[in-house]
């Protein structure tokens, strides 16, 4: 098992036996939003890393597709997490910033063969047979080189993109769909109700 798939089972036995509850929620209860700021805390006592906590998809070996979700209980989460490792709290005001964030933020990484394999990439959900358009895309116009350089996979590149929470099922099986402009389209299977 990699590093992060160690980590990930670590995770989840942490969030399990904390009695987590799972869904991407669009109007937290104070309960809920203490509950997750808890797992924060109790991640970084387990010196679980921040972006180790991001609702994570796709493979968990080191050159495949894989990507993260950031929802306002997965935000409040890892917010809490980088200050408990720093023996510090959250203020009122970075707490009310995630959950005022009106976007998912959904983070897809990718490998090809050329630098600009990204370049103009573009990311939709798609859930059932509605396409879920986002309101902001960004891309690694130049992408890294991995560690497998000059062999394959050559490259690493990001595609991340934002999505209203009012355009999408938030309870729904989703598809998120990679499309890199050199070809090659990626899809993954997520199941929104699993989320936290």
């Amino acid at each position: 098992m990699t590093i992060m798939g160690r980590t990930c089972w670590i995770l989840f036995l942490v969030l399990c036996g904390s009695g987590s509850a799972w869904a991407i929620e669009l109007s937290p209860t104070r309960d809920q939003i203490e509950h997750a700021l808890q797992e924060g805390r109790v991640a970084a006592q387990a010196r679980v890393l921040p972006n180790e906590l991001y609702a994570w998809f796709g493979s968990v070996e080191e050159f495949e597709p894989k990507g993260f979700l950031m929802t306002k209980m997965n935000g409040l989460t890892v917010l809490a997490a980088h200050f408990a490792l720093r023996g510090e709290e959250p203020s009122q005001g970075e707490v009310a910033r995630i959950l005022d964030e009106e976007s998912m933020l959904v983070s897809v990484i990718l490998f090809g063969t050329t630098p600009t394999f990204a370049k103009d990439s573009y990311l939709v959900l798609k859930q059932s047979e509605k396409l879920v358009k986002p309101v902001k895309v960004r891309f690694d116009g130049v992408a890294n080189r991995t560690s497998m350089w000059p062999h394959s996979p050559r490259y690493t590149a990001k595609v991340i993109a934002n999505f209203r929470y009012e355009d999408f099922d938030p309870q729904a099986p989703t598809t998120v769909i990679v499309f890199p402009s050199e070809g090659g389209e990626r899809s993954f299977e997520l199941d929104f109700s699993q989320v936290p």
